[in-house]
């Protein structure tokens, strides 16, 4: 994987159809997506999507935000489950990504860790139905 193998259209069209698979495709992929972003061959952003992505379909929690759902009652869009939001920015920033706010506001959503925290358990039992 990588721009110096297949070049950026090609990187971009195989993380998505990684992104978009199975969970055992997903986790196949990840170790060499890890290598790859490591190397500069693929984007950070794109590791932390599917990191992100294959946490929470094993039954975890993401790491770096990524990953939005829509309340379907409300309308209004949140963070599916992140562990210690207090830190996510600091964790976002070691891998280079924008502050959980700049990702965010695409969707109207404003960050606050200690709201996040008191709507955490409402979300996380949400995602389990």
């Amino acid at each position: 994987m990588g721009e110096d193998v297949i070049g950026n259209q090609g990187n971009s069209t195989l993380f998505l159809v990684i992104q978009h698979s199975d969970i055992q495709t997903q986790e196949k992929y990840l170790p060499m997506m890890r290598e790859a972003a490591a190397k500069g061959n693929a984007s950070v952003s794109s590791l932390a999507l599917l990191e992100d992505r294959v946490a929470l379909r094993k039954g975890g929690k993401q790491i770096y935000g990524s990953q939005v759902s829509k309340d379907q009652e409300t309308g209004e869009y949140f963070i599916l489950p992140l562990i210690d939001p207090d830190n996510v920015d600091k964790r976002r920033l070691e891998v280079g990504l924008e502050s959980i706010q700049e990702y965010i506001s695409i969707w109207g959503i404003t960050w606050d860790a200690e709201e996040y925290k008191k709507k955490l358990s409402k979300i996380e039992a949400t995602q389990k139905k």
